[in-house]
């Protein structure tokens, strides 16, 4: 495999691998911009979703990667 390949591939693989990380994170920016700016239900279920399926992906995809 050419070295560009390895590297992009490289860099796919660990974005995959903190997907998870990276949706726990937008449930926070829910609840932040629940607590400062608008404060509807939508908001915390939709935080709570992404909180949800954020830590059940950190762990599946984590398990399936290492």
């Amino acid at each position: 495999m050419h070295p560009i390949w390895e590297n992009k591939y490289k860099n796919m693989k660990t974005l995959l691998k903190y997907s998870g990380a990276i949706l726990v994170l937008c449930g926070v920016v829910c609840l932040a911009v629940y607590y400062f700016a608008v404060p509807t239900n939508t908001l915390l279920w939709l935080s709570l979703v992404l909180e949800l399926v954020g830590i059940l992906a950190y762990i599946i995809i984590n398990k399936k990667i290492d």
